[in-house]
């Protein structure tokens, strides 16, 4: 679970997520800490039920849900239509280079994509993929880009920042690199990341 949620909070992301995978080290189960309504929560489910989900949706008052598994489109048009205030992420993983043909189908019934590292595990595997690979993105609908983003990816967040490929892109999602253990926070790390960002 998030170590230190609240901590986080104080910082003000415009994001929190929270894992509802249970072999996941970071795995959510206690009681949600008072969040500021400003701060979106996000679930991060992979291959569960949409019942599952709508029970989370409830009990935590999440806002968004990411699906890191192998979630059709017709799953997501279901999760649509069973929790219709619900913003549903879609996530990608690449390794080397990827088929974006494949987003078509997830245009109605996603709001957003999520671009991660393709890894042993969904998510969370401390590494980045090779971002020139956006270029090649067809769709104008707004991306989450992840994957071992931690400080030492300043510089090449700032060219990214430059490059036609980055107009879709609304959230760096950020986790691994800046945990002292799974679900504990760096607070400094992260303070330091957000200054940087908000300067570029």
């Amino acid at each position: 679970m998030n170590k230190n949620t609240t901590e986080v909070a104080t910082l003000k992301p415009d994001y929190l997520g929270f894992i509802f995978w249970k072999p996941s080290k970071r795995y959510f189960d206690g009681t949600m800490p008072s969040i500021p309504h400003s701060i979106k929560k996000v679930g991060v489910f992979v291959d569960t039920t949409i019942q599952e989900i709508a029970e989370k949706v409830k009990t935590y008052g999440l806002l968004l849900a990411q699906l890191h598994g192998q979630e059709t489109p017709t799953f997501c048009n279901e999760l649509k239509k069973t929790v219709p205030q619900l913003k549903i992420i879609k996530v990608f993983s690449i390794k080397d280079d990827f088929d974006f043909s494949q987003l078509k189908q997830f245009e109605a019934s996603c709001d957003y994509f999520l671009f991660d590292t393709k890894g042993k595990l969904p998510g969370g595997n401390g590494y980045t993929f090779n971002w020139e690979v956006l270029k090649k993105y067809p769709s104008t609908k707004p991306y989450f880009l992840s994957g071992g983003i931690g400080l030492d990816e300043l510089e090449s967040i700032k060219e990214f920042l430059k490059g036609p490929e980055s107009k879709y892109c609304e959230v760096f999602d950020v986790n691994s690199k800046f945990e002292i253990e799974p679900g504990l926070k760096d607070i400094a790390k992260l303070k330091e990341f957000q200054k940087a960002i908000k300067t570029k």
